[in-house]
C-alpha cells in the first residue's frame, strides 16, 4: 500500500490545480507532468527533531494526492536525495569514514547541486571508480559494487522503492568509458524514480525517522533554502529557488528542497511551511525541452498549492 490515504477534498483540489496547470501552459501534456502531494493535517509528525519513534511515525497516518505518482521518470540531480540518506546510512553503520573532503562534498552535492561532488559520493558509497573501458570480467564486478545503493533501498521493503535505479553519477556533457557503457547503449540503466518514492524518502527525513534523528537534522540543515532575494546566489540557474517550488512563495514561508534540471527535465522535492496553516510536501516533475526551458510552470503549480493550503 502507499504510504498515503486518498480521499476526496486533496483529490478534488489537485485535479483542479493540474487543469489549471494544462489552461495556463497548453503546451504542457498530461504525460509531461508527474507529482505527489502530501498534507500535515494537527498534529503534525514532521519537523519535530524527531519526537516520535520510526514504529510511531511509520503509523501516523498522513493525506495525499497523486497525479501519475508511480510513472518511472528520470530524476536529473533529484536523485542526489537519495545518495544523501545513502550516504549518512553508510557512515551511521560505520561502512565508510567520514573526511573533509567525504562531508565537503555531501555538502556541496545539495546545496550547490555539485555534479563533481555527487561522483565523489558515489564512489565512496560503492568503492568504485569511473575511468576506461573494462574487461569483461572486472566490468561484472564493478556493475554489481555499483548497485549497492539500490539494493541498500530495495532491502528498506517500501512498495514505492520497487522499481527505481538510483546506481548512475549525475553529468554536465554525460558519462564516458566504463559510465557510458553501465548506461546500456540505449540508456536503459538510467537512473529513474518516481514522485511517490521521493515524496516517501522525504517524508521520512522530515519526520527526523531516516537513519537516525540527528542525520534526519543533519540532512534537513542541507536542504534548507532561503527565500530572501538577498540571499540568494546571483546565478539564478542554481539558486534551486528561481524557477522552482520555493519562487512562487513569499519570504515568510520556510522550505527545504533538492531540485533537478536538464535540457528535458525540470524537478523539485520540497517540504513547505507556511505560516497559520498545514506543513506540506511536494513533489513535482516536468519533462519536455519546451517544458523544461519554461521558468513559470513550477513556480505556478507551487503558488495554487500554496493557496490550497492557506484556504484549508
Amino acid at each position: 500500500m502507499i504510504f498515503f490515504n486518498q480521499g476526496e477534498q486533496l483529490e478534488n483540489l489537485g485535479n483542479g490545480i493540474l487543469e489549471s496547470t494544462w489552461a495556463k501552459f497548453p503546451r504542457l501534456a498530461r504525460n509531461q507532468i508527474a507529482l505527489t502531494w502530501i498534507v500535515y493535517d494537527p498534529p503534525v509528525p514532521v519537523n519535530t527533531g524527531g519526537a516520535l519513534t520510526p514504529k510511531a511515525f511509520w503509523n501516523h497516518p498522513v493525506r495525499g494526492f497523486t497525479y501519475r505518482g508511480s510513472e518511472r521518470i528520470y530524476p536529473a540531480s533529484v536523485v542526489k536525495l537519495f545518495y544523501l540518506v545513502a550516504i549518512h546510512e553508510w557512515l551511521e553503520k560505520g561502512m565508510v569514514q567520514s573526511s573533509p573532503e567525504l562531508e565537503r562534498a555531501i555538502k556541496d552535492m545539495i546545496i550547490e547541486s555539485s555534479n563533481d561532488a555527487t561522483s565523489l559520493v558515489l564512489d565512496i558509497l560503492t568503492g568504485t571508480t569511473s575511468g576506461p573501458e573494462l574487461p569483461p570480467g572486472p566490468f561484472e564486478t564493478w556493475k554489481q559494487q555499483r548497485h549497492i545503493v539500490n539494493r541498500y533501498f530495495k532491502s528498506l521493503g517500501w512498495e514505492e522503492l520497487e522499481n527505481i535505479n538510483v546506481c548512475q553519477k549525475t553529468w554536465g556533457d554525460g558519462p564516458y568509458g566504463r559510465e557510458r557503457a553501465f548506461y546500456g547503449e540505449l540508456l536503459e540503466n538510467r537512473n529513474m524514480l518516481t514522485t511517490n518514492a521521493i515524496a516517501r524518502l522525504l517524508h521520512g527525513i522530515m519526520g527526523g525517522v531516516t537513519v537516525s534523528s540527528t542525520r534526519s537534522q543533519e540532512m534537513m540543515a542541507l536542504m534548507k533554502r532561503s527565500l530572501n532575494p538577498e540571499e540568494l546566489p546571483l546565478d539564478i540557474e542554481e539558486d534551486q529557488i528561481t524557477g522552482f517550488l520555493g519562487g512562487a512563495l513569499s519570504s515568510e514561508a520556510q522550505i527545504w528542497s533538492k531540485a533537478g534540471w536538464t535540457s528535458k527535465n525540470r524537478h523539485d522535492a520540497a517540504y513547505i511551511e507556511i505560516p497559520d496553516s498545514r506543513p506540506y510536501l511536494l513533489v513535482v516533475f516536468t519533462e519536455g525541452k519546451e517544458n523544461a526551458q519554461n521558468r513559470e510552470i513550477l513556480p505556478f503549480v507551487s503558488q495554487q498549492f500554496a493557496k490550497a493550503i492557506i484556504d484549508m
